[in-house]
């Protein structure tokens, strides 16, 4: 199978409207997708997309249309070598190496290269990855940086230890899905109100954890807290997202004084980057756990906070490193480590993707749900073709070949930036 030709579009969302998805650090976002289809000589497609926040986005697809050349008229049959074709360039490593605006693009190809792949064999990521070999597994992944905590003879013993009961867990995925949360009611831009309602309207629907937004004045933030603890009661589990917005010594303050709220997690409490300032923060603010991951790099980062025992829940996510090749190493150190794996989602079309490795992580590697959840905004799914389910606050497993990943032809139309009928009522 070969790639004959490579299609990018910059989709807009306004979203900053509405202030879905505003938090401390960014109060504006208009949710984006550097999309990409791939176009292979039998005829099938592949989709596949990275996510930011709107302004930036058309610099994604600039870099997916210039790594491009590494794809037309190449074969991607081999989605291990297809990944590492994209991130061993020696002149495009320069440019990260493996991150930023590069390592997004690749991650945008190297999920469509997925999508296509399950789909010309009829089966949804998480199920094409979960009937995979262990050794199949292990060939996908770039040990380079790896080996000082994880080695490919362990990877493929805890695989081949998890192959033991997977049938089951597969057919547990089908029938009753993966838990959820949902930080729907958290959005920092919300009234006092809207959360109430929002929290109340969660716990009905199933869900045992609500996330909310904090970090902007405290004095704020306990009494949003207050009163989705009172909506909510004391037997749900909140956790609260700072997105960075802290050092060290504050960000031990604030969780000192949101503490008799009773916190779950503190998530990215300061820069993405400092891991010994998440291991400091977590041993000062325990009992209370920290959560971070949806902005790290890539997977020597993950390494490094796991190896440095700075998480308690580790937050992949499924756009920002180089896709599905490195989400399974990363899966693999979590695995090592003993660390739940929480996924980031949200966004655009990032719910859609990540609960298909999720539900491949219960199936083939960790074969664990004890305290792991997929986070779950409520935003966009209109706009896919196979939208996200949610039944009694668990995501519902995929059935449809692919990744999920297809946005419906009339919403590229409506929301290409900046020339789509959208974004042009709005000059």
């Amino acid at each position: 199978m070969t790639i004959t030709a490579v299609d990018v579009v910059d989709v807009r969302f306004p979203t900053s409207q509405s202030l879905d998805g505003s938090d401390a650090m960014n109060p504006d976002p208009d949710y984006s997708a550097a999309y990409v289809v791939l176009h292979a000589d039998d005829g099938f497609e592949g989709h596949g997309f990275t996510f930011t926040i709107g302004r930036g986005n058309d610099i994604c697809c600039a870099a997916i249309e210039t790594l491009s050349e590494l794809v037309v008229g190449r074969e991607v049959d081999d989605l291990g070598e297809f990944y590492r074709r994209l991130t061993h360039d020696s002149q495009f490593r320069w440019l990260g190496p493996e991150k930023g605006v590069m390592h997004l693009a690749a991650a945008a190809l190297v999920n469509a290269a997925w999508d296509l792949a399950a789909r010309r064999a009829g089966m949804p990521v998480w199920k094409y990855l979960s009937s995979m070999s262990p050794e199949q597994i292990v060939d996908c992944v770039d040990w380079r940086y790896l080996s000082d905590a994880l080695t490919p003879e362990e990877a493929l013993a805890m695989l081949r230890e998890a192959e033991e009961g997977k049938a089951e867990r597969i057919a547990e995925i089908e029938r009753d899905g993966y838990p959820a949360y949902t930080t729907s009611p958290g959005w920092l831009g919300y009234s006092d109100k809207k959360v109430v309602r929002l929290a109340r309207e969660a716990v009905a629907d199933g869900y045992q954890q609500i996330k909310l937004k904090v970090g902007a004045d405290l004095e704020d933030d306990r009494r949003r807290f207050a009163a989705a603890r009172e909506a909510v009661g004391p037997g749900v589990r909140i956790a609260v997202d700072a997105n960075q917005r802290w050092d060290v010594g504050q960000a031990v303050e604030w969780m000192s004084a949101l503490a008799e709220f009773d916190p779950w997690w503190i998530e990215e409490p300061t820069n993405p980057d400092d891991i010994l300032a998440h291991a400091e923060i977590r041993r000062r603010v325990a009992p209370i756990k920290v959560a971070t991951g949806e902005h790290c790099h890539n997977r020597i980062m993950f390494k490094q906070l796991l190896q440095a025992g700075s998480i308690d829940f580790l937050q992949l996510d499924s756009a920002r490193v180089a896709g599905v090749n490195e989400n399974i190493a990363i899966l693999l150190l979590a695995k090592k480590f003993g660390v739940p794996v929480c996924p980031h989602a949200g966004g655009v079309g990032l719910c859609e993707l990540v609960c298909h490795l999720s539900m491949f992580d219960y199936t083939s590697v960790s074969a664990s749900m004890e305290d792991r959840v997929i986070e779950y905004v409520d935003h966009l799914h209109e706009h896919f073709i196979d939208p996200t389910v949610i039944k009694n606050g668990r995501y519902q497993a995929p059935t449809a070949p692919g990744f999920s990943a297809e946005m419906r032809a009339e919403s590229l139309q409506r929301f290409t930036f900046p020339d789509g009928p959208e974004w042009r009522e709005q000059r």
